[in-house]
């Protein structure tokens, strides 16, 4: 029975990288998503409207650190920069090489920050890059599909890093992460977007 799981693994992680050569940006976003399905929030990219609706609440001008969780290709980088002031950060934190790699080759701009790691981590992670605190923080992480004690070990940390009047702010196909969100944050807004594939459950999660 290993050896036929061991060979259907394979199998998939080919079909992967062959998508990767041949569809570009989607064919490495779906190949994270066939070797690391647990820690990939969808199959496919975040539609323009649920960027939108996410990113619309940041005060822009007092951003100075964006932190971002799970950022797989890129789909948010590029709005969040364009928005972001011009002596502002953007850190993404991914656990998964490949994604690590890829935007690393696809985004120049020098207030970005691509980091092999942990949302676990982020506080270390922060320092490590000259800052106390973070403003926002975004995530597209499967809190429901985590391994065991993950969750709520990112969401503690994520309050922590947080300034005061920063926020945490979360999309995802079920409203399982409010409950791992609402332990620490007692502000959370609630949104929704059906232009999504799947529609999306929106929550920003804001700290006093």
């Amino acid at each position: 029975m290993n050896e036929v799981n061991e060979l259907a693994l394979r199998r998939e992680e080919g079909l992967g990288r062959k998508l990767s050569r041949y569809l570009g940006q989607w064919g490495v976003f779906f190949r994270g998503f066939v070797e690391h399905p647990r820690m990939v929030g969808s199959i496919i990219p975040s539609s323009r409207f649920t960027i939108a609706k996410m990113l619309a609440p940041v005060k822009w001008d007092e951003c100075k650190l964006f932190v971002e969780y799970g950022p797989g290709v890129g789909t948010f980088c590029l709005p969040v920069l364009e928005r972001l002031r011009r002596d502002g950060t953007l850190i993404v934190i991914d656990t998964n090489p490949l994604y690590i790699d890829y935007l690393n080759r696809t985004i120049s701009d020098s207030r970005f920050r691509a980091v092999l790691g942990s949302a676990e981590d982020v506080e270390d992670i922060v320092k490590a890059h000259g800052f106390d605190q973070a403003d926002y923080v975004l995530s597209g992480l499967p809190f429901s599909t985590l391994p065991d004690g993950v969750g709520p070990a990112i969401a503690a940390a994520t309050y922590r890093v947080i300034r005061p009047g920063g926020a945490f702010l979360v999309y995802q196909f079920s409203a399982a992460a409010r409950d791992f969100m609402a332990k620490h944050f007692k502000h959370i807004d609630s949104g929704f977007e059906p232009l999504n594939v799947l529609p999306c459950q929106l929550f920003w999660g804001w700290k006093d």
